[in-house]
């Protein structure tokens, strides 16, 4: 009877040290558990844990681009301008193997290059319109929430030469405040339509709290890039125009399919991608 009440006393004990420690069954000591594709140590986006990249860029038929470069300490010296005016530059100066992406009016909003944008972790800059925007400004608030940068692209899209210096200000300024109002910063950074500018544009530009004009060294187009400077190649720095658009613009393609060819383009000539932002 003596050693069947000390046995019944060991096993409460053992059962009150498993209560403190708790090692039970649910206790994180037990084995992790996987589920098909997705390895333990890269948890669920959706559970807080870090997207599985090489997954995603799997699953969007990409091989994978390295990881851009912290940001540096210090941003490049910007091209000069006159007083009261903004620079204008195609390109960052950098000697590492970086592009900067931008998508500019906002007329396509394609659910999909959300998920693409999400699963692949690529940092771009949006240049919005807002004749192009005004439809849905909610489309673009999950990719600013990203980190993407929403800048200035003119309230209409106009040709900006063939308007006076009050006409330009009004496009300009009259855009850094509806972009305020929906997205919740005004703009830093501004970019011409069809990258015509003057230098009554970048007197407006500076007027309305702009502090730098964005062209493009290459642009996206269905399949290719289109080149600015000889040789046909990226160069460290390089800003790439694209744009939002899809099937009707692109020949029936999509604009993730479109933004795939992009970034193996990026990745065969051994760049990756690095926020505008920034650098500016």
């Amino acid at each position: 009877m003596d050693g069947r009440i000390g046995r019944a006393l060991l096993a409460w004990g053992l059962l009150a040290v498993m209560a403190v420690t708790g090692c039970t069954a649910q206790s994180s000591a037990a084995p992790e558990r996987t589920t098909p594709n997705r390895p333990a140590a890269d948890p669920s986006p959706a559970a807080g844990g870090v997207p599985d990249r090489a997954a995603a860029y799997r699953k969007w038929g990409i091989e994978p681009l390295a990881a851009p470069p912290g940001p540096p300490t210090a941003k490049p010296a910007l091209p000069g301008a006159g007083a009261g005016q903004v620079p204008v530059i195609s390109e960052i100066p950098t000697k590492e193997k970086i592009v900067f992406l931008t998508f500019d009016d906002g007329a396509e909003k394609d659910p999909r290059f959300l998920t693409m944008m999400r699963e692949l972790g690529i940092p771009f800059t949006m240049f919005l319109t807002d004749a192009a925007i005004r439809s849905d400004y909610g489309y673009f608030k999950p990719l600013q929430a990203l980190g993407n940068g929403v800048q200035n692209h003119t309230l209409t899209h106009p040709n900006l030469r063939a308007l006076g210096p009050a006409a330009q200000t009004r496009e300009i300024c009259g855009q850094q405040s509806r972009l305020k109002d929906h997205y919740g910063t005004a703009p830093r950074l501004f970019r011409p339509p069809y990258g015509n500018w003057n230098e009554a544009t970048r007197t407006a530009a500076a007027s309305c709290g702009i502090e730098a004009i964005v062209l493009w060294r290459e642009s996206m187009q269905i399949k290719n890039m289109q080149y600015q400077l000889p040789g046909e190649k990226l160069r460290p720095g390089d800003i790439i125009l694209a744009h939002f658009r899809g099937p009707s613009e692109l020949k029936g393609t999509t604009m993730t399919e479109m933004t795939a060819n992009l970034l193996r383009h990026i990745e065969e000539q051994g760049f990756t991608v690095a926020r505008l932002e920034d650098y500016l």
